[in-house]
């Protein structure tokens, strides 16, 4: 049978991947701030954890190690610094040197319990080997299309302390 032109341009909204991870980040985020408070957005708990984790990073490294641009990246590193949570440090060639303070230090304290509850949470549905499965998947889908996003993560650190594999 010969599909009709309509038939053709039907496609099921709910096997379309990219609706699909739209849904999933419209979920995550959604949990994020029932099980955070709305104090820190997710990108801000990003920059914040990478700064912990990289202290002293400039900030068009610490763009490219949480896949932003480097104007947001700038923006939102000027509004946690308003919130005394990091210090921006000017070097030479107006390059920024980035350190989170103590207070910046507290809130990351603060959120890790709430954090590991909500990633527990997002998936709690499913059963062990399944968890482990998407996120294998999750990762590789991630790393294979990297190069798609607006903001390419460039680390050599990669996902979960693991070399980057594109």
């Amino acid at each position: 049978m010969t599909p009709t032109p309509t038939d053709s341009l039907s496609i099921e909204l709910y096997d379309q991947p990219g609706h699909l991870i739209r849904r999933a980040q419209q979920i995550a985020v959604s949990m994020f701030f029932e099980a955070l408070g709305r104090d820190v957005t997710p990108v801000q708990y990003a920059i914040l954890r990478m700064l912990q984790e990289r202290p002293g990073i400039d900030q068009v490294t610490l763009a490219h190690e949480v896949a932003l641009d480097t104007s947001t990246t700038a923006e939102i590193a000027a509004r946690l610094e308003t919130k005394g949570w990091i210090l921006r440090e000017v070097l030479p060639r107006r390059q920024r040197r980035l350190v989170l303070t103590p207070a910046g230090e507290a809130v990351l304290a603060r959120l890790v319990p709430g954090l590991l509850d909500m990633n527990r949470g997002l998936l709690q549905r499913l059963d062990e080997d399944e968890r482990a499965e998407f996120m294998r998947l999750l990762r590789k889908f991630v790393q294979l299309n990297n190069d798609q996003s607006r903001a390419p993560m460039r680390s050599a650190i990669g996902v979960e302390g693991k070399p980057l594999v594109l």
